[in-house]
């Protein structure tokens, strides 16, 4: 049958104009009218983020029929951010769009879920191993061992750097005290020298302003902006020309959902799920990007300064990031198995990231 996909595909141009009706599926309508809500928080705390997030939670209704609806909820609305996974397993929220990075505390091998420091540089290559090189495999498998459903990534940007002082190389990360959000990240600017702490989005703004921190990482232009981060910084700190952030270039969301909540759904709905989140990536990243073009704007009238790293200081970085890659993949054989792929590719004619001498006395325990 070719109803469902013309279906998906029109709902897809609906969401993307802002406003327009969605198709609905009836197709996938119970025949009693019942409706199963799913309560779903996310990860972002405000601005164009949260409203795109919501736009699409409120569509869900309209899109099955009535057989599924999201009830959308804002960071920290139900549980704190790094409660997320708890709450899910639970059952205080059906599933959640949170950052995938977070996971790292539960299941080490989802550091290279997400992007990390100088690895797979472009949304399309993370494309490529969730969807062509078994990537999405890895990942249901592993969030099944933590009694949730990893229902596919979806794409935000890269994350950016936010300063009172101006970060002109490597160099200025000495000293400084910084929000970042953990595991390699962290680790990579710590062997720069600067004073890292993890804070949730919610909590940058008041510890720029305070001076509890100096320096932040967070996502990029648009929500940055809306957060009130020109306020209270006067830096903006990317890489090279067209390498917009060496660290976390490709800043993955998903949606993961309790297995209890995934299971009670029948296989139709299941897939369109599944189908729907895939969607809603292509959406989420194009309408983020878009609202990123007008930010850059507003930050240049508030008088915010960007600075940009050298090639260079991005041979320095990976320097010092390469190690630790290896490091966080022999946490345990998932991580190794998860990055070994991936490095496969990096390796690859394909993209030429990496070259043999750059892992030069690196092992893996696979």
């Amino acid at each position: 049958m070719t109803s469902k996909p013309i279906s998906r595909r029109a709902a897809l141009s609906g969401l993307a104009t802002a406003g327009a009706a969605s198709l609905a599926a009836p197709s996938l309508a119970t025949a009693a009218g019942e409706t199963t809500t799913w309560k779903v928080q996310t990860s972002w705390p405000g601005g164009i983020g949260l409203q795109i997030f919501k736009d699409w939670a409120d569509s869900i209704a309209e899109k099955t029929g009535g057989e599924l609806a999201f009830k959308p909820f804002g960071a920290n609305d139900v549980v704190g951010d790094f409660q997320l996974y708890d709450a899910v397993k639970n059952g205080v929220l059906d599933a959640v769009n949170p950052f995938t990075i977070y996971a790292q505390g539960i299941i080490p091998a989802a550091m290279f879920l997400t992007s990390y420091p100088l690895g797979l540089r472009n949304p399309h290559e993370f494309d490529v191993y969730y969807y062509g090189l078994g990537g999405l495999e890895h990942a249901r498998e592993l969030y099944a061992k933590q009694n949730m459903y990893f229902v596919g990534p979806i794409h935000h940007g890269p994350n950016i750097i936010h300063s009172k002082v101006p970060i002109r190389s490597v160099d200025d990360f000495a000293g400084r005290k910084m929000r970042a959000p953990g595991g390699m990240v962290a680790e990579l600017f710590s062997a720069l020298g600067a004073k890292t702490t993890l804070l949730p989005g919610s909590d940058i703004f008041p510890a720029l302003e305070k001076g509890t921190i100096d320096v932040a990482d967070y996502v990029g232009p648009a929500v940055n902006y809306a957060l009130g981060f020109s306020q209270v910084t006067d830096y903006i700190s990317m890489g090279p020309p067209g390498f917009m952030s060496v660290y976390q270039p490709v800043d993955i969301m998903d949606l993961t959902v309790g297995m209890d909540s995934w299971n009670a759904l029948s296989p139709q709905m299941q897939q369109f799920v599944e189908m729907e989140t895939h969607s809603y990536s292509d959406v989420h990243h194009a309408a983020i990007q878009k609202a990123d073009q007008e930010a850059w704007k507003k930050f240049e009238a508030d008088g915010t300064e960007v600075t940009r790293l050298s090639q260079t200081d991005v041979e320095i970085m990976t320097e010092v990031a390469v190690p630790i890659w290896f490091k966080y993949a022999n946490r345990d054989k998932d991580a190794a198995r998860v990055f070994k792929t991936q490095l496969d590719y990096m390796m690859s004619g394909s993209l030429g990231y990496v070259t043999p001498e750059m892992v030069a006395g690196q092992t893996l325990d696979l």
